[in-house]
């Protein structure tokens, strides 16, 4: 089936990017520049949205590489210390028999990074080249992205129970390395990315929506 998207724009009305209510155009020229369910600010779009997106996912990518090639991990035990990687733990824990927690970690601190750093730099390009293709895709793929990128901070809160639980310091210490720093960063950096990309650029040139056919 085809035919014109249907979007806020196209209905004359403006939707709240907090909590999505659409609120028409007579009301805010007549009544508030405000939502009238969460009093938020209403914007037609973001203000710079592709730009600070941008920004903040370089960041995020040139910090990706210390967050996985310094050690996440230290552990000193008995004089002798032990250093981890983000890798080198999941290599750990796959090599101790344990696939199903290495797999978790794997998709969690690996995978999904990547993932949601290529997801964001697509839909920034298909933004600015203007893309119509997949419209409804896109958008899903955003609201995807936006949702399974918190859970990434799994490495991040395994380390901070496990030094919380160790205390027998004269026998054990756990401290976060420089790459647990250098990752924690990435997550939240890509957490703000998501939030600065204004999904409502999707379809402004969505034009001819093929309706996912």
């Amino acid at each position: 089936m085809t035919g014109q998207a249907l979007t806020a724009q196209s209905m004359g009305a403006i939707s709240c990017e907090f909590c999505g209510m659409l609120v028409s155009n007579n009301f805010i020229e007549s009544h508030s520049q405000h939502c009238p369910r969460c009093d938020a600010h209403l914007h037609s779009r973001k203000a710079n949205s592709l730009k600070r997106t941008t920004a903040l996912l370089i960041a995020a990518s040139i910090l990706y590489f210390p967050a996985n090639l310094y050690p996440i991990l230290t552990l000193i035990s008995f004089g002798k210390s032990t250093t981890n990687t983000i890798m080198g733990g999941v290599i750990e824990l796959a090599n101790a028999g344990q696939w199903s927690i290495a797999a978790i970690v794997f998709i969690a601190s690996v995978f999904v990074p990547i993932f949601k750093i290529a997801a964001l730099f697509f839909l920034v390009l298909s933004v600015h080249f203007k893309m119509s293709w997949k419209t409804r895709q896109r958008a899903l793929l955003y609201r995807f992205t936006e949702y399974v990128g918190r859970w990434s901070m799994i490495d991040i809160f395994m380390i901070s129970i496990l030094i919380a639980l160790v205390k027998l310091q004269a026998i054990a210490t756990v401290t976060a390395g420089p790459g647990a720093i250098a990752f924690a960063a990435v997550v939240i950096i890509t957490m703000f990315a998501a939030m600065t990309f204004d999904p409502r650029l999707i379809w402004d040139n969505s034009g001819e929506e093929d309706d996912g056919q």
